[in-house]
């Protein structure tokens, strides 16, 4: 398989574009040390993601600042400190400074040049918004949690996709999902019927940081360490398919 058999590429973003986890760690550190929380970047995440995946879960319809903002609460009683109002709060808005990976944006404007470019993310459009300015690329379309009405991994979001990029002439088979999480996307994407790129940004660590762990590894077709990664095989593929995208 190449990528050059595909025409659209669509993507997760935070954890794949976007450094979510420095950011959520950088947000919640400040917050835990002052109450003396002496916890790991692996055990804030770890803790992260079991309670944001609930609440998604228990609230689909609820925008992503709003889900941070109970994942606040309720990791300030997992750790039985306080959480006040101001900031839950902050930590919900926190989503605009989370940093972009380095290869995201130049990986972006080349793939761009080959293929429209659409995210699928368990975000907000105003959070959105704030972090695709970090990525300096135009998508050519965009499905949140917060049109949908439900986060990932639940297959209505996924539904959403395929039926989107339909009324745009794109057929699931020249799809490409391209992501980080098997909990997230690469588990839905595959049950869907996509093709899916695993950007394994977490390669070099261990756990499963701010995902949920799957029972069992999910099927991908590529496999990449990195964006950058992804970038030099579509160079390659182009040399042996010069005409294609």
């Amino acid at each position: 398989m190449r990528l050059t058999e595909f025409d659209a590429l669509t993507f997760d973003c935070y954890g794949t574009l976007i450094d979510w986890e420095t950011g959520i760690f950088d947000a919640l550190a400040p917050w835990l040390e002052r109450h003396g929380v002496a916890a790991s970047a692996g055990e804030v995440l770890e803790a992260f993601a079991q309670r944001e995946s609930k609440q998604q879960a228990d609230t689909p319809d609820m925008v992503y600042p709003e889900i941070l903002a109970r994942v606040h609460t309720a990791l300030a009683e997992h750790w039985g400190i306080s959480s006040s109002d101001a900031e839950a709060r902050e930590f919900g808005a926190s989503v605009g400074n989370w940093p972009a990976f380095a290869d995201a944006p130049e990986a972006l404007g080349t793939l761009k040049e080959h293929f429209k470019l659409v995210i699928l993310s368990n975000v907000d459009r105003t959070s959105f918004k704030a972090s695709n300015d970090k990525l300096g690329v135009e998508f050519d379309a965009v499905f949140t949690a917060q049109d949908v009405g439900s986060y990932k991994p639940d297959p209505r979001n996924f539904a959403a996709l395929l039926d989107g990029l339909k009324g745009l002439g794109i057929e699931a088979k020249r799809i490409l999902h391209t992501a980080q999480s098997l909990f997230h996307d690469h588990v839905p994407a595959g049950a869907a019927g996509l093709a899916t790129a695993w950007i394994n940004r977490r390669h070099d660590q261990e756990g499963w940081g701010a995902t949920m762990p799957v029972a069992q590894a999910a099927q991908t077709d590529f496999h990449f360490t990195s964006l950058a990664e992804m970038v030099e095989r579509l160079k390659a593929d182009l040399v042996l398919s010069p005409t294609a995208t």
